[in-house]
């Protein structure tokens, strides 16, 4: 089995007369400097006007008000100062894979572990993991050296079935794709589009896979196996392990090996993959560390039976879209320019069915891409959680110290030398499975993932980065991977909520980013302290929808009038800031559309999710409530689909969070018709400018709330529940208001 210590000598000399891939800086990165010198003067001005109001403030009422622009301002003045670190140095890397095979033999290839992660079979449905594992299966990689393990956290016998049948299907998939030499590797996807050439072997493959995804379709809506569905003594031992007693909470340790690249071949007489479902051992007396701990469940079980150098982790929803990107990676991990320090490579996030214009912003641009080619400049992106290839060895000890495991077996060298089938082999694979194994081990502190956080991705990117690993980000013109994104707007904010709620877990841990992080990575620790600060982006957003249209409703100036030199510096810091995000997206290839979508989905965030993730988190911290690892539901509903093309927003439930948000809307409306009503009325509004400008501005992103609460008639629409308790809260905001301004 190939290592990296192999394609080490042949690479080094081979990369001086074909070049595996090349770097080069931003051409704006001079303009990104330019611009970051300006703005810094303009907010440290703003500042400075805070505290000269601040010392004139002649009543308690006045200071608060004051302070609490102050505060949210210095907020947004810190996430800038963190913002620039990501423009300081942002590069493009190429890579040419075709090279890769003229300095290196497939033979020497080093060996790949693909771990894919699923927990609920009716969130994320099999037919959709099937499709992603088939998807990496067909790599154009040698299949002896591909070994792809599910890992089901939901222990669920639905799971199990659906891979029994990707397996069969898999001997029938791989030689069609090998020989159709298709780009789009997952059936599903495939079958679905209509860039393909239709023939009898289409057809024929098409007819198997629609029967596979119709019994596995029908297993999970029925919720059991039935025994027309299992073939075969081995099918019906694996299934018999679902007692009565297992539950998802509460089960042993499930190692089932569906395909052994040394004795399985498909119909063409090829060796397939090996094929590995793997569900660890659950207790409700033990801690599982969510998504971390079922990572290091599996680079355990892998060390035990593979033990490939290279590791790529994958959603379960999360397809591969280019056949040949193991050699992209190839094009970094052997060569020995890189090699050395490298912990692993990072594949943007993409999303295939978004609508035309992203309207929920599920790209997530600016994180997934723009923000993670200023990362590449400095030592390399965070951790995203899926289309990430590892080194094994950066999940032992620092670059130049190695960090023994606990056992030989898990040692990145180990060199596995049995089938996978044997005895000891499988028996050493359950124990390390076992719930209690990591007692009095160094796994999640300072071996494999790190656990403290509910964003696992984002800490252990981080710790790596700290511990002196480098990563790369590899960003090629065609999609290496696609994922499916939420359709619904609660969907998105509850996933986003738990971000924040891991992101304030990593800020007030002890390897926090402001204090630990900057002993070790410098300035890099800014671009990290962006991201884990990210929740009190609530503080000013929560601010800035609130303070001034209230004020405006009870006839209070509070920015500077027109005629005043300070109103010169509100509007270039306002017109600065979102000009040079809109032209970043523009040049990144994105839309203006694409990009007004983003900064209202900013907005709604700060109001729902990062407020209330906020809260949780310290309601947490004083032992009140504890936060769990929710799901985010990859199942589709027809009609929810419909108004989702239809670029209808989706709330439908009544979620607290929801209140926040429509409280706002109301309050930006209102204020903003009062201004207008006293513009005709002939009073001087000179002083009101910016407070109607803001109130309009908020007021059209609000746009689809207003539809939602008082236009819309379908399941989609806001809840009258939340249509009613907004109304009251907004009224008792207005009445309070009295006590303030």
């Amino acid at each position: 089995m190939g290592s990296l210590k192999e394609c080490t000598g042949t690479t080094v000399s081979a990369t001086q007369a074909l070049p595996l891939h090349t770097l080069h800086p931003l051409r704006r990165t001079l303009f990104n400097r330019v611009f970051a010198s300006v703005y810094a003067c303009a907010i440290l001005a703003l500042v400075y006007h805070h505290v000269l109001k601040l010392f004139n403030c002649t009543n308690v009422a006045s200071f608060s008000v004051t302070l609490s622009f102050l505060l949210s301002d210095l907020v947004l003045a810190f996430m800038w100062v963190a913002t620039q670190s990501f423009h300081m140095r942002p590069v493009h890397r190429k890579e040419y894979p075709e090279n890769v095979e003229k300095v290196m033999k497939p033979s020497d290839f080093p060996a790949l572990d693909v771990f894919i992660f699923t927990a609920d079979p009716y969130k994320e449905p099999p037919i959709n993991v099937v499709n992603t594992a088939l998807s990496v299966m067909a790599y154009d990689y040698p299949k002896e050296k591909v070994s792809v393990y599910v890992s089901d956290d939901g222990g669920s016998a639905l799971t199990l079935f659906a891979f029994m049948e990707a397996a069969k299907f898999a001997s029938h998939w791989l030689p069609f794709c090998r020989e159709k030499n298709i780009m789009v590797r997952s059936p599903d996807v495939y079958f679905s589009t209509s860039d393909h050439s239709w023939c009898s072997e289409t057809e024929k493959i098409k007819a198997l896979y629609e029967s596979m995804k119709s019994r596995v379709e029908h297993v999970v809506e029925t919720g059991k196996v039935s025994d027309e569905y299992i073939n075969g003594d081995e099918e019906r031992e694996a299934l018999n392990k679902w007692t009565d007693g297992f539950t998802r909470r509460d089960h042993p340790t499930v190692i089932q090996v569906f395909l052994e690249n040394i004795k399985d071949t498909d119909i063409t007489g090829h060796l397939l993959p090996n094929l590995i479902y793997v569900s660890r051992q659950k207790s409700k007396t033990s801690r599982h560390n969510f998504k971390a701990g079922a990572l290091n469940t599996l680079l355990r079980v892998s060390a035990v039976m593979t033990n490939a150098p290279i590791v790529l982790t994958l959603d379960c929803d999360m397809y591969s879209n280019d056949p040949k990107t193991p050699l992209r990676v190839l094009c970094y991990v052997c060569d020995s320019a890189t090699r050395s320090d490298l912990a692993y490579i990072q594949f943007p996030q993409r999303f295939r069915g978004l609508n035309k214009n992203d309207m929920y912003a599920s790209e997530i641009k600016r994180w997934f891409e723009i923000n993670l080619l200023g990362f590449d400049g400095l030592k390399g992106p965070d951790y995203l959680g899926t289309g990430t290839f590892f080194c094994r060895r950066a999940f032992f000890g620092d670059p130049s110290t190695f960090m023994s495991p606990e056992i030989p077996q898990l040692h990145p060298n180990h060199a596995v030398d049995k089938p996978l089938k044997s005895l000891s082999i499988l028996s050493l694979a359950h124990q390390v499975a076992g719930c209690n194994y990591e007692n009095q081990t160094n796994w999640g502190s300072k071996i494999g993932f790190r656990y403290g956080s509910l964003v696992e991705d984002y800490y252990t990117g981080y710790r790596l980065h700290c511990e002196g690993w480098r990563s790369i980000f590899c960003h090629p013109e065609r999609p290496a991977f696609y994922g499916d994104a939420p359709i619904a707007l609660i969907d998105l904010i509850n996933q986003n909520k738990r971000w924040a709620i891991g992101l304030l877990e990593v800020t007030f841990s002890k390897y926090s980013t402001l204090t630990f992080g900057i002993r070790r990575i410098g300035l890099m620790s800014l671009s990290y302290a962006h991201y884990s600060c990210w929740p009190f982006w609530a503080i000013p957003a929560t601010v800035y929808a609130f303070l001034p249209q209230l004020a405006l409703l009870k006839g209070v100036s509070i920015f500077p009038k027109v005629s005043e030199p300070w109103f010169l510096l509100y509007s270039f810091l306002f017109i600065g800031a979102y000009a040079k995000d809109c032209l970043e997206f523009i040049l990144e290839g994105s839309t203006f559309r694409k990009w007004w979508n983003d900064q209202r989905i900013w907005m709604i965030r700060g109001l729902t999710c990062l407020l209330f993730g906020s809260i949780e988190y310290l309601l947490k911290r004083f032992g009140i409530s504890a936060s769990g690892f929710n799901l985010t539901s990859k199942v589709l509903d027809d009609e929810q689909s419909k108004r989702y093309e239809q670029e209808i927003f989706e709330f439908g439930v009544p979620s607290p969070m929801f209140v926040t948000l429509a409280t706002a809307a109301i309050i930006n409306l209102f204020s903003f018709f009062k201004g207008f009503l006293d513009i005709i009325s002939g009073s001087n509004m000179e002083g009101f400018f910016l407070q109607m400008f803001l109130a309009g501005f908020l007021m059209v992103n609000c746009l689809p709330i207003y539809g939602a609460m008082f236009l819309r008639i379908d399941k989609g629409k806001m809840p009258t529940k939340i249509t009613l308790i907004s109304t009251f809260l907004a009224g008792a905001l207005y009445a309070a208001a009295s006590l303030i301004f």
